[in-house]
């Protein structure tokens, strides 16, 4: 499995404060399958040119030199889209090595033009990843075909995927609609992982499309490749509920594994 979205360098966001908390995420990741991960630090695109390089770099190295063996560590951001027409296409901006940059929106109201804006990152030569579009008020099921439409890629959160309430339900509704291109588990530190989807959809029979989900995928951003299509993966509420249990089970932490409200 490829996480794409991850908080997890020490000390620079809202996610992982010390490298031991990290490590224990990674450890945990590599037991569970995932062979690479991208860590996302928080970042305000009207501010991308004043960034710290070097101290989000020192402290990414350590993590690396940290790292479970077998598992590789790339750099990214999640870029916040505070106002349009920010030049993104500096590399150092991107997931990886690849075109791909990670961008999500303010929270509360999504702003106006947010498909005009993605439309014109993607015209840049730029691939815009929408992280967890389920989330933002005033999403629905015809502005995520929209987004698409205009070259963006959705990354929905296992968290919201495997959780309960409005957004919840939205993140179902676009894995059913054949509208989420990739999962990723938002890692802040906690017990949010790529394996509890991945066993959720196992156990649904969707089993291509986890695979597609978690690891093709991803990897196709990775190296600037087309992605696959996911096909509609769709399951009662009795059902979900079942699993929804099963895989609580299946999280040793205490920290909820499945938040309403993940960070």
């Amino acid at each position: 499995m490829i996480d794409i979205h991850t908080h997890l360098i020490p000390g620079v966001d809202d996610g992982a404060r010390t490298a031991e908390q990290a490590l224990d995420v990674l450890r945990r990741f590599a037991a569970s399958g995932v062979r690479c991960v991208v860590c996302t630090p928080h970042l305000i695109a009207s501010e991308a040119a004043f960034v710290p390089l070097e101290r989000y770099r020192d402290r990414f190295a350590s993590l690396v030199a940290l790292a479970p063996e077998g598992l590789v560590l790339q750099r990214g951001w999640e870029i916040m889209l505070d106002r349009p027409g920010v030049d993104l296409t500096d590399a150092t901006l991107a997931l990886g090595a690849s075109r791909a940059v990670l961008v999500e929106f303010p929270r509360g109201t999504l702003p106006s033009g947010s498909t005009d804006e993605l439309a014109r990152i993607r015209r840049s030569g730029i691939v815009p990843v929408v992280a967890h579009p389920e989330r933002y008020g005033g999403v629905t099921v015809r502005l995520v075909r929209e987004w698409r439409a205009a070259g963006a890629v959705m990354q929905t959160d296992t968290a919201y995927l495997l959780g309960s309430g409005e957004r919840a339900s939205l993140a179902r509704e676009l894995l059913a609609e054949g509208l989420v291109d990739v999962l990723a588990s938002d890692n802040h530190g906690d017990a949010r992982t790529l394996f509890a989807a991945r066993t959720w959809l196992e156990e649904l029979g969707a089993t291509d499309a986890a695979r597609l989900l978690t690891d093709v995928n991803p990897g196709a951003l990775l190296s600037d490749q087309v992605l696959v299509p996911v096909p509609p993966v769709r399951a009662d509420e009795g059902t979900f509920g079942r699993l929804r249990q099963l895989l609580r089970k299946l999280t040793p932490l205490s920290t909820p594994a499945f938040p309403d409200r993940p960070a």
